[in-house]
């Protein structure tokens, strides 16, 4: 093989395992993993608002149903992780859910709701448990969620896990965006990035 050869066969080495790398190490919870591209629907509600991967409620209606979400496909059992950034760039008001693991039928309903409050901490809706504070406006804030279907529900953000949660069994979809809790209110608006899937 010549030099030149050599040298492009080299720079060809040297350029897939850059394009590899990102998504090897945004991954969390250790493992093998393979890439999902899920399906999903908008939802716009009351004053919600889509616009492309920005979420917004324009009001402030502390009632009635306001969301702005992408709701991906219905996924059975196995182990599903979701990746995703947020950066808050208004908030005007409190209590907007922002990432949501939701049961489906049978036995459909809320699940794991990951909420922000004004001051910028993140809670879990379901049982209040703080899980992160700093995700103020215009700050960027990395989630992950690792969902072993019949066991466990692990949120890490920012690559440290911050909450684990038990799971049933069953069917589950998830969601993000930005939705009114039924203690919150808006308005706000959060931008969102960096959206993968993965499942094994």
């Amino acid at each position: 093989m010549s030099k030149k050869l050599r040298l492009l066969a080299a720079f060809s080495l040297v350029g897939g395992s850059f394009v590899m790398s990102p998504s090897a190490q945004a991954q969390v919870g250790g493992g093998s993993w393979t890439s999902q591209n899920p399906s999903f629907k908008l939802q716009e509600k009351g004053c919600g608002n889509v616009n492309n991967l920005t979420f917004s409620l324009s009001c402030s209606s502390s009632s009635g149903e306001q969301r702005a979400e992408r709701r991906y496909v219905t996924h059975g059992g196995g182990t599903w992780q979701f990746e995703g950034s947020f950066r808050i760039t208004s908030l005007g008001g409190s209590r907007l859910s922002l990432k949501q693991t939701f049961k489906d039928a049978p036995g459909a309903g809320p699940y794991f709701l990951l909420a922000v409050e004004k001051g910028g901490r993140l809670y879990a809706v379901e049982g209040g448990t703080t899980i992160a504070t700093g995700a103020t406006v215009g700050t960027t804030v990395r989630v992950n969620t690792v969902h072993q279907v019949g066991s466990s529900h692990k949120t890490y953000i920012n690559g440290s896990l911050k909450h684990t949660v038990s799971s049933p069994s069953g069917n589950f979809y998830d969601k993000f965006g930005m939705y009114r809790t039924g203690s919150g209110k808006g308005p706000g608006t959060v931008v969102w990035s960096g959206i993968k899937f993965w499942k094994r």
